[in-house]
């Protein structure tokens, strides 16, 4: 299927909250599967990253995300993900996202989650997520709440564009 158009900020569906799926055999939600997989497909292809997309970002209010993150992490659609825990300890770090283009925001997130969900199959499923894999959920989940990271930052002063990012604050917040 070919990539669909990733909504930008200042689109209102970004900021509605997503109805969550029932019927996952359902063409258009197996569809939707080849959508966000194709749409992540071509988005890594032309910037070079990119780990998640949630439906909302291509316009469709269904509680669904596509997560890519190899060789060690998670690859595939999440359906009506939920956080069921959130531990104590916190990590701050800055979040880009495809629908604010050339924008990073400075968040604070949990260091490790459990999530709920259903699979492709529409199989019952937990996952227990720590670092990389556990912030991007938060991000993606995020997304099918109606939540953007601009609303996430810890302060009035945690914005950068990507290229300044790059240039200076990127070098200093790298582990060795």
């Amino acid at each position: 299927m070919p990539s669909r158009e990733i909504l930008q900020l200042g689109n209102p569906l970004l900021w509605e909250q997503s109805r969550p799926v029932n019927d996952i055999a359902a063409r258009e939600n197996q569809d939707l599967i080849y959508d966000l997989r194709d749409t992540l497909a071509a988005f890594r292809e032309a910037s070079g990253f990119g780990r998640g997309i949630a439906a909302p970002q291509i316009g469709l209010l269904r509680r669904v995300i596509f997560i890519r993150m190899q060789p060690a992490g998670f690859c595939g659609a999440m359906f009506n993900p939920e956080i069921q825990w959130f531990s104590d300890d916190r990590v701050e770090l800055w979040d880009d996202c495809f629908s604010l283009p050339n924008l990073m925001v400075r968040v604070s997130r949990a260091a490790s989650i459990r999530i709920v969900y259903q699979d492709e199959r529409g199989s019952a499923k937990t996952i227990t997520a720590d670092g990389d894999l556990s912030e991007l959920l938060q991000h993606e989940i995020d997304h099918l709440d109606g939540v953007l990271a601009v609303q996430r930052a810890v302060s009035p002063t945690a914005f950068s564009t990507r290229g300044e990012w790059e240039r200076t604050l990127g070098r200093r917040s790298a582990s060795p």
